[in-house]
């Protein structure tokens, strides 16, 4: 699969353009050095990188819950490319094959790490992100070098433009996951019901819906992801104020909590029906707040948070690859590089956008 955008050209100083954020509100275009790739790393040609709440909270706050940026930072970590140069211990894919770059770097040792739940380790490094220290540069730059453990390769037929929403996808794969693995209702024939409808909800919906769910309904406080809720899988649309009136749905057998407010998570346990399972995927605020915590107990909900992803990229890649997910219409905006600060504008406003991409 070729490189679909020719205009960047790695100089022969080997330089690349960067999205870098220095400290809250400063964001730059910046000019940095390629790394040096080592013998089992590869550069990739970046094409496209969607713009994720995280990258957000950088921008606007300098940090995302605990992780307090201390140094400027590239930030991205939802990217896609072609490889320029293959790795020289001929590990890895091939040059000009399409990859997602697989966002996270474990330890490799830890417990978690030794039981396949490497997503939960606490050494992880994840592109564009201020949790460790040094802190982990991400993928919003023109060329990335990047160990080839680290690369999935696009199947055919997939293409870049959609392909950049493998990492959320394998976010809401993984939460729908975790749902099936909750001593609750199965899956196949189940009500679902999806609070908040970002990229993430709306993924969780549509990923919900292929993998049997017999109803799925989905509720925001805007109207337009709504819209697009709609078009990627949910029977039914509300707002929250419907929902607040005392608009009647049937008691939910799963509900995914994906806007990570605390009034979200309050709607989801009431809304869950009895022996039903709630699974948190939104990122909840650090701070203490109040849940209607007796409906755990009184409907004997499972309740079970979701972190990331696993190892569920490529099942995401095969998903956004059948033309029947209608996924692509969560890409509500692209924007070359010189348009960053209104790409982050735009992306930062849940009412006029759902998933915005940057070209690179």
């Amino acid at each position: 699969m070729s490189i679909p955008h020719g205009q960047a050209v790695l100089t022969a100083e080997r330089t690349v353009e960067a999205v870098r954020v220095h400290t809250a509100g400063d964001l730059r275009l910046d000019r940095l050095e390629l790394a040096v790739p080592q013998p089992h790393e590869a550069v990739v040609r970046i094409a496209y990188g969607g713009i994720c709440g995280s990258d957000i909270h950088y921008w606007r706050h300098g940090a995302v819950g605990a992780s307090v940026l201390r140094a400027p930072m590239v930030l991205g970590h939802e990217v896609v490319g072609t490889i320029a140069q293959a790795a020289v211990d001929g590990s890895g894919p091939t040059g000009s094959t399409a990859v997602v770059v697989h966002p996270a770097q474990t330890c490799g040792v830890c417990q978690w790490c030794r039981t396949g739940q490497e997503h939960l380790c606490p050494k992880c490094r994840y592109l564009g992100s201020a949790a460790q220290w040094p802190h982990t540069d991400g993928g919003f730059a023109t060329w990335m070098t990047v160990p080839t453990d680290r690369l999935v390769p696009i199947p055919d037929g997939l293409d870049l433009r959609r392909a950049a929403l493998a990492e959320p996808t394998a976010i809401a794969w993984h939460a729908v996951t975790r749902a099936e693995q909750a001593d609750g209702p199965p899956l196949h024939g189940a009500h679902v019901l999806v609070v908040g409808a970002g990229p993430i909800g709306l993924l969780v919906a549509a990923i919900a819906r292929h993998r049997g769910a017999g109803s799925v309904t989905v509720t925001d406080l805007h109207a337009r992801p709504l819209q697009v809720a709609a078009r990627t899988g949910a029977d039914r649309t509300l707002t929250v104020e419907q929902m607040s009136n005392g608009t009647l749905i049937p008691p939910a057998d799963i509900v995914f909590e994906s806007s990570g407010a605390p009034a979200g998570l309050a709607m989801a346990l009431r809304a869950a029906c009895r022996g039903g399972t709630v699974v948190a995927v939104g990122q909840l605020p650090l701070a203490d707040f109040t849940l209607p915590a007796s409906q755990i107990v009184t409907n004997e909900l499972t309740v079970t948070g979701s972190l990331r992803m696993a190892a569920e990229l490529p099942a995401s890649l095969r998903f956004l690859a059948d033309p029947s997910s209608g996924v692509e219409a969560i890409i509500s905006h692209e924007f070359d590089l010189d348009d960053l600060a209104d790409a982050f504008k735009v992306a930062a406003d849940p009412g006029r956008s759902s998933k915005v991409l940057l070209r690179f």
